[in-house]
């Protein structure tokens, strides 16, 4: 534990508020309703820190398990690729403006909020694809791995019809606009990530072909 906290202290850090926050108000009602986002009342300057601290709890346990999975797979190499701070940024600038949308969208409706470190986690996820688009990453349940650039590009098709389509509750809009900012964040901090990762995929492609 000591030596992850060495090589990545800012996640660390993260991995444990979350956790030790959405566990707080897994039995603390009060909490959680102050913590939750809600369009109505940030989109009227009121409550504007829930666009933060909506990314610090979740649903029930399964939600939590989840996104804090796909956090420990994927933001702990990541500090060590794009630095320190700059992971802190990417993490809460995502956090932040992949809640905006939905702070519009939902503006007029009261009775919607919304929760969890989904939008942050997207963007951890497609930051580490820049960096490795060639890695294995597997869909559940198909038990076969593809690489994370073509992953990438089918969970953006997905985000993009589920927002439009889905009726399940589920923010699609933070994860779809979390992804994106994963990506342009990344390049605003490191623009030299983006020749390499040309470089990786068309060195990727004529291996696969046997140039």
């Amino acid at each position: 534990m000591i030596e992850i906290f060495n090589l990545a202290p800012v996640a660390s850090i993260i991995f444990a508020i979350t956790v030790i926050v959405s566990l707080l108000a897994f039995s603390n009602e009060e909490l959680y309703g102050k913590l939750m986002l809600h369009p109505y009342s940030v989109y009227r300057k009121q409550n504007v820190f829930q666009l933060i601290t909506s990314g610090f709890i979740h649903k029930d346990w399964m939600h939590l398990f989840f996104n804090m999975l796909s956090y420990y797979f994927f933001a702990f190499p990541l500090e060590s690729y794009i630095g320190h701070w700059q992971f802190g940024v990417l993490y809460i600038a995502s956090l932040i403006i992949s809640d905006l949308p939905s702070v519009v969208k939902h503006k007029n409706d009261y009775r919607y909020h919304s929760l969890g470190a989904s939008g942050a986690v997207s963007a951890v996820i497609f930051s580490y694809i820049m960096y490795s688009p060639l890695t294995k990453m597997m869909i559940m349940p198909i038990p076969i791995p593809i690489p994370a650039i073509i992953f990438g590009v089918l969970y953006l098709v997905y985000c993009h019809f589920a927002s439009k389509h889905a009726r399940d509750n589920v923010n699609h809009d933070a994860h779809l606009y979390g992804a994106l900012c994963g990506v342009f964040i990344t390049l605003i901090l490191h623009p030299d990530v983006l020749p390499a990762f040309i470089n990786q995929i068309s060195t990727g492609g004529r291996s696969s072909i046997g140039l």
